[in-house]
């Protein structure tokens, strides 16, 4: 019987690389938002390439490194980049007449349903570090400002707070970024990102649950 010998390939952390590309593509549309910048033709490379490819392959690693959480968060945003460079395409007439004709309500509903599920990444966030709670927690601004001025609801403020959230979700990404990269390059925490806040632990809930266990047998 010939032995087998299992090689395990050593994969590095994408957190560096998956943060960036969502530092910059939220920086670069953040400008076009707020009006410092001017259309949507150098915005659409880099959704793309960073905002969409860089994730995505962030999230492949993730996924071999057994990290749930981190895989579907850079899947699902870095699809969502690839899909609204698409929107903007569509918009813009590039994929036929037929499709030019669009309704901005159907993105409400879109950027509705990510609202759902960034509430759901922020929650799990808090027990990572406190830098990429804060991204997740300025998500959840950016997706409600988005949706609520897509379905044309209060749409001047709306946009207003969209913009600025994306704004700050990409100097927290930028910072994320370098932190995670240098972090892991010298082997020690050389800029902080802040431990988890430590609310929703295994321990927490087994104690809980153990005390009403207890409350229970102790009733009856």
């Amino acid at each position: 019987m010939k032995n087998i010998t299992t090689v395990r390939m050593p994969i590095a952390d994408p957190s560096g690389i998956g943060l960036f590309g969502l530092a910059i593509v939220t920086f670069v549309a953040s400008t076009q938002k707020l009006g410092w910048t001017e259309g949507l033709g150098f915005v659409l490379p880099w959704a793309i390439l960073l905002g969409g490819f860089a994730q995505i392959y962030a999230s492949i690693l993730d996924a071999k490194l057994n990290n749930t959480f981190g895989a579907t968060a850079f899947a699902a945003y870095g699809f969502f980049w690839l899909a609204v460079g698409g929107s903007w395409m569509a918009q813009a007439g590039l994929l036929g007449e037929s499709f030019a004709a669009v309704d901005p309500k159907q993105l409400g509903v879109v950027y509705l349903g990510y609202l759902v599920f960034t509430i759901f990444m922020t929650i799990g966030a808090l027990e990572t570090n406190k830098v990429l709670f804060f991204i997740f927690f300025m998500i959840n601004f950016l997706f409600l400002g988005l949706s609520l001025s897509s379905l044309g609801i209060m749409e001047h403020a709306m946009h207003e707070v969209a913009a600025w959230s994306e704004l700050i979700v990409a100097l927290l990404g930028l910072y994320g970024a370098g932190a995670n990269t240098l972090n892991k390059h010298f082997g020690f925490a050389f800029l902080p990102l802040g431990k988890p806040f430590g609310v929703i632990t295994r321990e927490r809930y087994a104690a809980k649950h153990g005390e009403q266990a207890a409350e229970q047998a102790s009733s009856h």
